[in-house]
């Protein structure tokens, strides 16, 4: 039984392709989502899936202002008097708006985060899918970075269904064994990234701009992807990874305190 998170509204495309690839690699779907969090259902493996960015309240520390930086800013002191009063009026505006606009999902991170949490205790094997991925990060300590434009300076920034992107898999990492090879192409829809690395995890893939495209846990089955795997159901190569998946999910053994659901 393999638990495949997703929002309540708008996201059906990513969990019928996400539940097919988990189909064709031997295991059956179990979707949940914040209006049918199924907290008691016993599941196997975690996917954690694409959607809203994260909201950067839980793992941001407060952007504040410094005088030099409104001195640099600003040369006259009266655009300076001005400065010190209204750019953390600005800033606080904004994160109130960003925090109740239509792109963070509280919601579904607090039932995502409760999941994960779960999987790493019962040590379960669990994937991330680019936001997902980028959640296993924050819950455990790592930051993202909200704006990737700096990357993006000297190649152009690609975003497409289709793998237009490569990247290169870090030698003796989990995910090169799965996919049994050094480069690999991916799509790219992703307006985020992992900036600093939560605890026990390393980066598996970076592409050339110097994004980092996926992160494992240095001590269970768990692996995170910046792209999206399940829009790919031509490229056999993708499906490596939910196979890779159910069979962890196969050899883990079941714990004796679990109450089966059904």
């Amino acid at each position: 039984m393999v638990a495949i998170t997703g929002p309540d509204r708008g996201g059906w495309p990513a969990w019928f392709f996400t539940a097919l690839a988990v189909r064709r690699a031997g295991g059956r779907p179990l979707r949940i989502r914040p209006s049918r969090p199924c907290h008691h259902c016993r599941f196997d493996a975690l996917i954690i899936g694409g959607g809203a960015d994260v909201d950067p309240a839980l793992y941001d520390e407060p952007e504040s202002l410094h005088a030099a930086d409104i001195q640099a800013a600003e040369r006259r002191w009266t655009q300076r008097l001005i400065g010190y009063a209204f750019y953390p009026l600005l800033w606080l505006l904004r994160r109130m708006f960003q925090s109740h606009g239509g792109i963070l999902d509280p919601e579904r991170d607090r039932l995502e985060k409760a999941l994960i949490n779960r999987a790493l205790d019962e040590h379960r094997p669990m994937l991330g899918i680019c936001r997902g991925m980028q959640l296993i990060n924050v819950v455990l300590g790592g930051t993202l970075n909200r704006n990737l434009d700096a990357f993006y300076v000297e190649t152009p920034k690609s975003r497409s269904l289709l793998p237009v992107k490569k990247v290169a898999l870090e030698s003796g990492s989990l995910l090169e064994q799965v996919f049994d090879r050094e480069e690999l192409w991916v799509n790219a829809l992703h307006n985020q990234a992992v900036n600093g690395l939560g605890r026990k995890l390393r980066v598996a893939a970076c592409e050339p701009a110097g994004v980092i495209q996926a992160i494992e846990s240095t001590a269970d089955w768990c692996i995170g992807v910046q792209w999206h795997p399940e829009y790919l159901p031509q490229k056999n190569v993708q499906q490596r990874l939910f196979r890779a998946l159910v069979e962890a999910a196969r050899q883990t053994p079941d714990r004796p305190d679990q109450t089966r659901a059904g």
